[in-house]
């Protein structure tokens, strides 16, 4: 594992210290002709996530280049088979049959009602791929540390144990066990994982957030738990959207979270809404960016 870099204040000097070291080191100078480097991050939604292959596919047949990759919950699933060189066509066809079986086991116990110790025969579904190290793309998950209240991004080592402890949904799920810390959803720190994708590099911040809808009465307890997140997540310091030059927004409010077999649908949602960002995303590869490092304050975060 590599060690620690903690980031202990607010996160929008990450793009602003690049930018000026940039432009102290070619004052005078002809700009480099490289190209910006692209990071997207994948919010979590547990089974809304799968709009995200339809958001991955719209970028892959633009020709959108995705240098970096950071996935918080499913999004870390979603962005571990992506980057470890799942065919999208296989992401959706198996998303299509998912259950939550597929993931989770019922355990009830003091800390949670299920493992999702399968995760990881989950994932070797897409992909062989066991660590950091073996992805196509570089890939940062990001996780909740309960004890210290603070984000854990994972970026080097095994990608089984970040990635379970990234969709340890509080309450549902066990958290997990990990170099000394307790893992849970990076859901609660990092809703979109915006300082994964900078920290790892990235010139240019493709976003995607899904945002949940309420539509019917709780059914079960893991519903209550459910809109109980959602709820948070509305009021919640939306600074992420500061840090973003793009934001997509597939709209999945009608599913609901354990929706798997309106896989085509949800696919499809998440394709019309990057087809809409595409101009947006070809204006900022242009060189016409906003200027996004000047509001928003991003939470303290660690990079593993």
């Amino acid at each position: 594992m590599a060690d620690e870099e903690k980031a202990s204040g607010p996160l929008a000097w990450i793009k602003t210290a690049k930018e000026k070291i940039r432009a102290f080191a070619y004052r005078g100078e002809p700009q480099r002709s490289e190209p910006p480097r692209v990071g997207v991050a994948l919010a979590g939604g547990f089974a809304r996530g799968i709009a995200h292959i339809g958001v991955l596919r719209v970028l892959r047949e633009a020709g959108i280049p995705i240098d970096y990759v950071a996935g918080t919950s499913v999004g870390a699933l979603i962005g571990a088979a992506f980057c470890g060189g799942a065919s999208l066509e296989e992401m959706a066809k198996i998303g299509a049959v998912t259950t939550f079986a597929d993931f989770g086991r019922w355990t009830p116990s003091w800390l949670g009602l299920a493992t999702n110790q399968r995760l990881e025969k989950f994932l070797a579904r897409f992909t062989p791929v066991r660590t950091f190290e073996e992805l196509q793309t570089p890939l940062a998950i990001a996780t909740t540390d309960i004890i210290d209240g603070v984000t854990v991004y994972y970026s080097h080592g095994d990608i089984i144990p970040p990635l379970r402890g990234s969709c340890a949904y509080p309450g549902l799920f066990v958290p997990i066990q990990h170099e000394n810390r307790t893992l849970v959803d990076g859901f609660l720190t990092a809703p979109v994982p915006i300082e994964g994708v900078l920290l790892l590099g990235a010139d240019i911040v493709i976003a995607v957030y899904l945002e949940s809808g309420n539509i019917e009465q709780p059914r079960t307890m893991t519903d209550i738990l459910s809109r109980s997140f959602n709820i948070m997540q509305r009021h919640a310091d939306f600074a992420w959207r500061a840090q973003a030059d793009i934001t997509i927004e597939p709209d999945v409010k009608q599913f609901v979270w354990d929706d798997f077999t309106r896989t085509p649908d949800m696919v499809a949602a998440g394709e019309l809404a990057a087809l809409h960002a595409l101009p947006q995303i070809r204006a900022a590869l242009r060189g016409e960016k906003r200027d996004s490092a000047a509001g928003g304050n991003l939470s303290p975060a660690i990079l593993k």
